[in-house]
């Protein structure tokens, strides 16, 4: 009797072990997924509560506005990312991305207004989806504010440099 409850005491540990061992994996790449997105979800939570802040050129201070760079470094800051404070440093960092790989949380890097051969505007990707994602930023436009706009206007699409990922490691 003794023996035939030790045998099936080590098939059914057998059988745990196993068990765990073949899901374990899958287990932690859904975790660190969630977490990743968690984060990203973050980001853009913490971005949206300055909706309407004042567009100021050189600004970064919720109290009195900000400009696109401003507003792009001081949300991430909040995270602990460090980023350029002129839109002109993001032309060589973050990887790079296709539009079917943008994700919420990525930047969104465009020319300048009347120069296309300078990088001038920023904003955060908040609805990913391609070419057609919706961004967070700071605008100098009409609504002169921080704004969410979709990045298939003719105005953005035709400025668009390129999006990067500063997240990923």
């Amino acid at each position: 009797m003794k023996s035939s409850l030790y045998i099936l005491f080590i098939s059914a540990i057998s059988c745990l072990s196993f068990t765990c061992k073949k899901e374990h994996p899958k287990d932690i790449n859904l975790i660190q997924k969630t977490q990743a997105e968690t984060e990203r979800d973050a980001i853009i939570t913490y971005a949206k509560q300055y909706l309407g802040t004042p567009y100021l050129y050189a600004g970064n201070n919720p109290a009195k506005g900000f400009d696109c760079s401003g507003f792009v470094s001081y949300v991430f800051h909040h995270f602990d990312v460090s980023l350029p404070r002129s839109s002109g440093q993001y032309k060589n960092i973050g990887i790079e991305l296709s539009p079917e790989d943008f994700k919420v949380g990525d930047i969104l890097v465009f020319y300048g207004y009347k120069d296309k051969t300078i990088i001038g505007h920023l904003g955060i990707i908040c609805e990913a989806n391609g070419m057609q994602s919706k961004f967070i930023h700071a605008s100098s436009g009409k609504v002169n504010s921080v704004t969410i706009t979709s990045l298939d206007t003719k105005h953005y699409t035709n400025r668009f440099y390129k999006c990067i990922d500063v997240l990923s490691k």
